[in-house]
């Protein structure tokens, strides 16, 4: 069975800044890595299938495919876990989530649906919107 994960985006402001952000951490380093603190114990199941979710203001609003995970060594000698990501953003519904520490497991059943180039439901409603203002709207109480 397939999982993926979810995540807090700690620091971004909104799907088009983590895209800057990425693009920079792309062309100094050539490789896209989240260093977090614990490995899944089901890597099996999440590694080259499933993708991280990222929460950006209190909503998830983005998927990225999670091709690995790599033991990553810190300054002062901690070992850590890399997530290996692939640099395909994917946007998807606007779900509320609420606030947690660290990461954690999400059923494919549980995971929002991508928004696809044409789909007509999506381009019509919250997500045409343009990012700053929809989260400003949320942020208001409004959506």
């Amino acid at each position: 069975m397939t999982l993926h994960l979810i995540k807090l985006c700690v620091g971004i402001d909104d799907v088009d800044h983590l895209t800057r952000v990425q693009a920079v951490r792309l062309r100094d380093g050539g490789v896209l890595r989240h260093v977090t603190r614990f490995a899944p114990r089901k890597a099996g199941q999440v590694a080259g299938q499933g993708s991280l979710y990222w929460v950006i203001r209190r909503f998830v609003q983005v998927r990225q495919p999670i091709l690995g995970f790599d033991e990553v060594v810190t300054d002062d000698g901690q070992r850590k876990c890399g997530i290996r990501l692939s640099p395909t953003l994917i946007r998807t519904r606007a779900v509320p989530f609420r606030a947690f520490q660290g990461w954690r497991y999400l059923k494919p059943e549980d995971a929002p649906a991508d928004i696809l180039n044409g789909d007509a439901e999506a381009a019509s409603g919250i997500e045409a919107l343009p990012s700053a203002m929809a989260q400003e709207l949320r942020e208001l109480g409004l959506i």
